[in-house]
């Protein structure tokens, strides 16, 4: 059976997705030396009252799981489609650094906008970190934030989608 973390805004609003991989579920309790002690909950709490304060629902979704985060990049790309949902915002984890499986479904739903977001600078660690298989597949990169990088990501998707949406000939 597949184990994932759900939260849902129970708002009618246009949706954004935030999509944490493998091992976020241990914020707050993983080397909180390195990570700190805030927790995934108090992630998607903040997350969300952000969403709802700048107008937007906010869905978050937790998986260890390639495939789980694979199937809702899918759901994404068609909630997109249908006018239901802006963008996503994702935390691959150590995906970021080994799964063409992801960039391959984010490639397949464009023009979906997806952030890519990490707590850390990755280029600042070990070097098997410095490279994402996701980055050349996002609409943009959010990196060494701190949790709050979740907030940068949804105010940049929001900014990139609004303003490309202003900008286009009709």
């Amino acid at each position: 059976m597949v184990e994932s973390r759900h939260c849902h805004s129970p708002t009618a609003m246009k949706k954004i997705l935030i999509l944490n991989g493998p091992n976020l579920n241990l914020l707050g309790t993983r080397e909180p030396a390195q990570y700190g002690y805030t927790t995934l909950a108090d992630v998607e709490t903040f997350c969300k009252a952000h969403g709802e304060k700048i107008g937007y629902a906010i869905e978050c979704f937790q998986s260890n799981w390639e495939g789980a985060l694979i199937d809702k990049i899918h759901e994404a790309g068609q909630a997109f489609k249908a006018g239901e949902l802006l963008g996503v915002v994702i935390n691959p984890g150590a995906l970021t650094h080994t799964s063409i499986a992801l960039h391959d479904a984010i490639k397949g739903v464009d023009p979906l906008p997806v952030i890519e977001c990490h707590i850390f600078n990755v280029h600042a660690r070990e070097a098997f970190r410095h490279h994402s298989w996701i980055s050349p597949a996002a609409a943009g990169i959010v990196v060494g934030f701190g949790v709050d990088g979740y907030l940068v990501a949804i105010d940049g998707l929001v900014r990139k989608t609004v303003s490309s949406a202003a900008t286009k000939k009709p």
